[in-house]
């Protein structure tokens, strides 16, 4: 039984980075199968920015306008496939940072948040700032659950023969 009204998601898949030379295979696909996921069980309002559509600017204004629509009994959710850096992740054309991130949750009403980052260095959002401990105690106030492929200091891996990476089959399965 879902105990939750609504879903609001901003789902983020970069593969297509500009150039050549940062291009991944499977982080749009990833997207895709999240946003479809969320819409095959649960009453969901999105918001999927996809390669070059996942511009800092378009993902800021997402997470702006679909996070703060969600009442006490909703559920937030932040997906993000693509490359990661220890203190964020690379969008398109830029940085979005962890803060960044904090800052449009904390912008909701909802008790449920959730952040799914298909990353490297993800991990990293468990403990940004001096005090490696407020970043995750404030999460945890803020009821942001965090499911993260990698630790601070690991790379995530994708397989070219995949049709997701290996943290979003996981949560597919799951």
């Amino acid at each position: 039984l879902n105990t939750f009204s609504k879903v609001f998601l901003v789902s983020v898949g970069i593969s297509d980075y500009p150039g050549s030379d940062n291009d991944l295979v499977l982080p749009d696909n990833d997207a895709r199968a999240i946003t479809w996921l969320y819409s095959k069980n649960s009453e969901v309002s999105y918001v999927q920015l996809l390669n070059e559509n996942a511009t800092l600017e378009k993902v800021k204004a997402a997470m702006g306008k679909v996070f703060p629509m969600a009442g006490a009994d909703d559920m937030v959710v932040l997906f993000f496939s693509g490359h990661g850096y220890q203190g964020g992740f690379y969008v398109y054309d830029g940085y979005l940072g962890y803060k960044d991130v904090r800052n449009a949750m904390s912008k909701s009403k909802c008790k449920n948040k959730i952040v799914y980052a298909d990353a490297c260095f993800s991990g990293k959002i468990r403990n940004t700032g001096s005090n490696p401990n407020s970043a995750l105690n404030s999460a945890k106030k803020a009821n942001v659950m965090l499911f993260l492929s990698s630790r601070s200091n690991e790379y995530s891996l994708e397989y070219p023969n995949m049709k997701n990476g290996l943290f979003t089959s996981a949560l597919q399965r799951g």
